[in-house]
Formats: structure tokens, C-alpha cells, sequence
């Protein structure tokens, strides 16, 4: 294995550019160009270069008239739609900083979000988030306010005050505006007067050294904290990714995005796709995401492997409940042999046939499940697995799947087009260098690193070295061609009794690509095995109550203990044993009568579990694997 490993940067030194530019370039060099899909009333309008440039600029103004200064913090917590994007450019425009805020976010984690930040002012989706403000700012306390920030409210800082879908409170001078309540409106009418050279001072102005944005980690462990990046940041990353990825982002392709913008893998797409004139289009409707793929048709999409599994999975069991699983099994085999062949330069003429057999029966469906026109997939947030990835590009959908942290700006390590290696999380993005130190912990320096954490010294020392090195926290390996392969988080792994250390997302990766299985939690330091919780998907279950033979509307609870469902469990654990040695390997599992979700707070808003919670939460089940 190598130890260092660096790349060339493909692009070129953004000086005195910033990220909001992209907005105005393409509104001057492709007016006519839909840059935008936006839906309205249940159908898609498209929105030209030149109508977004208009619309931003008209809230930018709206922003200065309501005092929003550079250097200003302004919060944004909605779902993933139109507004989010508008609202994040408006921002970044005049210089102010935009600080995400997940919509499923607790009172307790808004309030801390916006005291640290300083935030000045804060646009929330809905009424239901704007009481969660005003009961942070009236039973918690004010947020603090930056000393250097101009004094008061709006009105007291010359001001005009506006209307419909705001609120403010004169004393702890935060405003808050609705969209759900007409605020994008009301504050872009309230600028009507501010002159459009203001806006273009304010947005000519703005360096790559300058602050966009403060992101909040998703609190796996401990307090979020705010992660700063710069305009160089976010530039280097659309740059870099969007040139290894040119087949993906360019003025013929579109995306749907429906992660969270809060989170930095969708922000960096959001604004990749603004920047290289791919169409962008918004939906947080998860539950009817195949008929808005339908409706859109994106030639690619973006998830975290857990929508890919459940791709996957649904597919898997409609085809068993129609009758048609020997079909559909002989198929998957036929797709991830194919792949393989395919990565190793050579696919056997009886494979060939054997496959254009199944694309016309089996896997022009599953594209057609995502729109039709799609021929790749971005998976980031968690490892994918060689299985399913090596599937989906025997299908013809080629996921490719990239490594990163909000402290990298989203991806600094990706496979590509001419750099494919299922299995990994491909090679550092141009102008990275990789490292791994002597107990294997991945370590980068670029531009894409953040330039530290919001109001914390002490965090930022820990994570960033003397020598410049980022400390990402993750065990990898780096192959003589430069391929990453996380192998685990540092933090995370299990030393036995006998002295054995275990990574435990090796084996949680693979008990929870089986079908029936939702979450898995690998359990076992200072113990004498390795054990397992797991939770089963809800959506699968009634499918198993139907094979088991059991009734309809069992309750998970009543079966926990059943021996066929112990036996179906008992499949994905020997599957994910496979990947380890006998000492790693998990010997006892428990069927909990619940799943872990982020609604019910064991999950962050990218879907990461949080093992301290579950581990404190379920301690009596842990003990008990050990009784």
C-alpha cells in the first residue's frame, strides 16, 4: 500500500472569483438557457439563466433593505425546493453567510445553531419552524450578537420594515421570515427601491478568502459544530468534481435533487449544477420520488446508499411477489458477473448475450424507474458495497461513488468515468494529496479543506496539524493506483477482549444491504465476540409476514423471537461474515421491535447512525447478548 498519494488540479486558480458569479455568468453568456426546473401547482416550468439572475438579484436587494450586511450570518432551514436555492444565492450575492439548518432539526439544536452562529436573520419553510424559532427566542434566550455586527433591528439600523411572512423581535434583533407565508415576496418587495449597482458592488466585493458559509456537522457524537468554507472552497470543489465528472455536469444533463441542501453533498450539487448549466430541479417528496423521476426524467441522481439498497430491495420483492424471483434473481447474478467482467476487460460472448437478454426483460425497467434517461448515480455518506455497485452498473446505471466530510466540502475522493474501481471510493479529486498515518487514519490537504470551526479553537487545532494535514477521523487504505478504501471510523472501532480490533461498518454494510433488515448496529468492545442489534424495514416486513405464512398485521413485537424470521436475519449475518475472519466475525444477533429513525433521534439528517445514542439507549439489549 502506498502511504501518499497526490493529484494535478484540472482547474484553473479562481482568483478574485466568488460563488454567486456563477449565477450572473450564465445569465450573460446563455440568457435563454433553462437553468432551472421548477415545479409549480403539480407541473414543471422552466426557469431561464437570465429569470433566475433577475430573481436573485430582486431578494438580494430585498436583503439589503432589511440590513443584512456583509459578513452577516443568515440562517436557512427548509425542506429541498426552489426557495432554497434562490434564498442561498440572494445570500451569498451581497456577502452575507448562509448557515443550513436541517428542517427536522429539535429546538434544542436551532437554538444552539443560531446562538453560536450569530445569525441576524433566518428564513424558515413553514409556521411549525417558525414557532420552533420564536420558542427558542422567547423561552431560551436571544441569540448572542457579534459585537462588530451593526446594532439593532432592521427598523433601527434605517431600514424599512417588511411585511407579510416576517416577523422580528425588536430586542433580540433575529428575523424571521416564512416562504410558506409569502416572505420571498415581501422581502423582495421591500428592495425595490435598493438600486441594482448596490448589488453588484456588494457581489464584486467578495473574494475566494472570503466566509459563505458555516454548515453544522450532522452530531454523530457530541454538539454539532460549525464548519467554515469559503467561496474557495465551495469553487475548487465544483471545479475539480465537475471536470472528473464533465459526463455528468454539462449543458445536457439535468439532475433531481431531493437529499437535503442542508447537508454539504447536496449544496455542492445544487451549486455544481448551476455552475456547469446542468438543469437543476427540486423535491423533498421522498414517499412519491419515482413519479417525480418519472415526471422529470433526470439523466443522473444523487443518494446516500440507503436509497439505493431500497431500490434495490423493492425491485427484488415485487419481482418474488409476481412470480417472477428466479427471473429476477438470475438476472441480478447475470448483472453483477457482467460488471465484473467489464471492470476486468473482458466480458465472455455467452455473458454478452446472457445480459442483452435481461436488459430488454429486467433492466430497462429499472431504469425506467428512475425516469428513463438516467445513466449514473453520485452515492456518497456511507459505503455502497461492492455488490450493489457492481449491480447497478450491470444494469446500466453506473453509481459513482466518492468519499468526503463537511470539513472537505463534500467530495475529495471520487470514482469516475476513466477511473472506475467498484469497491472503493475512488482516487483524490485534482489538487488533493492523500495520506494515511501510521495507525491508518486518512489525512488530506487542498483547498477543499475548511479553514476551521466556528468560534472553536480548540476543535480546529485537533483536526488540522501543524503540518497542514486534515485528520478525517477514518480508516482507510490507499492502493499504489491512488484508490481510498475506507475500512472503518477510528473513533467506532471495537477492540474484543482478546485483543482483536474490529471495524464495524465492514459487517453493518452488509447485514444492512439484505432486504429485510433496516438498521444494524455491531456491538463488542471489551467483550468476548462480536454481537449485533438489528431493526427490521417496516416496509419489507409485511412481504416476510406473507412468506413466513404468519397473519397479516402482526406486530413486529409478537414475532421478534420467531425462528424463521431468526433464520431469514441469520442469512444477511452470514453474508457480512464472509468479509471478516472468524475472530471479527458476529456470533450472536438480536431482533429489536423497533426501528431507528431520525424522527425518533438514533439517525442524523443523512441518515448516519448515532451510536452513542442507540449504545446509551439500548444498553439493557447489549447487556443482555453478553448475560
Amino acid at each position: 500500500m502506498r502511504e501518499t498519494f497526490s493529484v494535478p488540479s484540472n482547474a484553473p486558480n479562481p482568483s478574485q472569483h466568488n460563488t454567486a458569479d456563477y449565477v450572473f455568468e450564465n445569465a450573460t453568456n446563455f440568457p435563454d438557457r433553462v437553468t432551472i426546473r421548477r415545479r409549480v401547482d403539480g407541473t414543471w416550468q422552466d426557469v431561464t439563466s437570465r429569470q433566475f439572475a433577475t430573481e436573485v438579484t430582486a431578494l438580494a436587494k430585498g436583503l439589503i433593505a432589511a440590513g443584512i450586511e456583509v459578513g452577516d450570518r443568515v440562517a436557512l432551514m427548509s425542506k429541498t425546493r426552489y426557495e432554497w436555492t434562490l434564498v442561498d444565492f440572494a445570500v451569498l450575492t451581497i456577502g452575507a453567510v448562509v448557515v443550513p439548518i436541517y428542517e427536522t432539526s429539535s429546538a434544542e439544536q436551532v437554538e444552539w445553531i443560531l446562538s453560536d452562529s450569530q445569525a441576524r436573520a433566518i428564513f424558515v419553510e413553514t409556521a411549525a419552524h417558525q414557532s420552533i424559532v420564536e420558542s427558542v427566542r422567547t423561552e431560551r434566550g436571544a441569540p448572542t450578537v457579534d459585537p462588530g455586527a451593526p446594532a439593532g433591528t432592521a427598523a433601527e439600523r434605517g431600514a424599512p420594515t417588511v411585511g407579510p411572512g416576517a416577523s422580528e423581535s425588536t430586542a433580540e434583533g433575529l428575523q424571521v421570515w416564512t416562504i410558506e407565508a409569502g416572505a420571498i415576496g415581501a422581502v423582495t418587495a421591500a428592495g425595490a427601491e435598493v438600486a441594482d449597482e448596490q448589488v453588484q458592488k456588494r457581489r464584486e466585493a467578495i473574494t475566494v478568502n472570503d466566509l459563505a458559509s458555516i454548515l453544522y456537522t450532522s452530531g454523530t457524537t457530541g454538539r454539532p459544530k460549525g464548519c467554515e468554507l469559503l467561496h474557495l472552497n465551495f469553487i475548487t470543489e465544483v471545479n475539480e468534481v465537475t471536470t472528473e465528472l464533465a459526463q455528468l455536469f454539462n449543458q445536457d444533463t439535468s439532475t433531481l435533487l431531493f437529499i437535503p441542501i442542508a447537508h454539504v453533498f447536496g449544496r455542492v450539487i445544487e451549486i455544481g449544477a448551476i455552475a456547469t448549466g446542468c438543469t437543476l430541479g427540486h423535491t423533498a417528496d421522498v414517499k412519491n420520488l419515482l413519479a417525480d423521476l418519472a415526471a422529470f426524467q433526470p439523466t443522473f441522481v444523487l443518494s446516500v446508499p440507503r436509497v439505493f439498497e431500497k431500490v434495490y430491495n423493492t425491485a427484488k420483492q415485487r419481482a418474488h411477489a409476481d412470480g417472477k424471483g428466479k427471473i429476477f434473481d438470475l438476472a441480478e447474478r447475470v448483472a453483477i458477473r457482467y460488471s465484473e467482467a467489464s471492470a476486468r476487460g473482458s466480458v465472455p460472448l455467452s455473458l454478452r448475450l446472457q445480459h442483452a437478454l435481461f436488459d430488454k426483460v429486467v433492466y430497462g425497467k429499472l431504469r425506467a424507474a428512475l425516469g428513463g434517461r438516467c445513466i449514473g448515480a453520485i452515492s456518497g455518506g456511507a459505503p455502497l458495497g461492492e455488490r450493489l455497485g457492481h449491480f447497478f452498473n450491470g444494469v446500466g446505471i453506473t453509481i459513482y461513488e466518492g468519499y468526503g466530510l463537511t470539513e472537505t466540502t463534500a467530495g475529495i475522493c471520487v470514482n469516475r468515468p476513466n477511473a472506475l474501481r467498484i469497491g472503493t471510493v475512488g482516487q483524490p479529486v485534482g489538487g488533493v494529496t492523500a495520506q494515511t498515518g501510521e495507525d491508518g487514519e486518512l489525512m488530506f490537504k487542498s483547498d477543499l479543506v475548511f479553514r476551521g470551526y466556528w468560534n472553536n479553537e480548540a476543535a480546529t487545532a485537533e483536526a488540522i496539524d501543524s503540518e497542514g494535514w486534515f485528520h478525517t477521523g477514518d480508516i482507510g487504505e490507499i492502493d499504489d493506483d491512488g484508490f481510498v478504501r475506507i475500512t472503518g471510523r477510528k473513533k467506532e472501532l471495537i477492540v474484543t477482549a482478546g485483543g482483536k480490533n474490529v471495524a464495524p461498518a465492514v459487517l453493518e454494510d452488509r447485514v444492512r444491504a439484505h432486504w429485510l433488515v433496516s438498521q444494524c448496529l455491531v456491538v463488542g468492545d471489551r467483550q468476548p465476540f462480536v454481537a449485533a442489534l438489528i431493526t427490521i424495514d417496516p416496509e419489507s416486513f409485511p412481504t416476510w409476514l406473507e412468506q413466513a405464512g404468519r397473519p397479516a398485521g402482526t406486530q413486529l413485537s409478537d414475532v421478534v423471537d420467531d425462528p424463521a424470521l431468526h433464520a431469514v436475519i441469520q442469512e444477511a449475518i452470514d453474508d457480512a461474515n464472509n468479509a471478516v475472519s472468524k475472530a471479527e466475525s458476529i456470533r450472536k444477533f438480536t431482533i429489536l421491535p423497533f426501528d431507528w429513525t431520525e424522527a425518533t433521534g438514533q439517525l442524523t439528517p443523512s441518515l448516519k447512525l448515532k451510536r452513542n445514542v442507540v449504545q446509551k439507549e439500548c444498553a439493557a439489549e447489549i447487556s443482555a447478548l453478553y448475560g
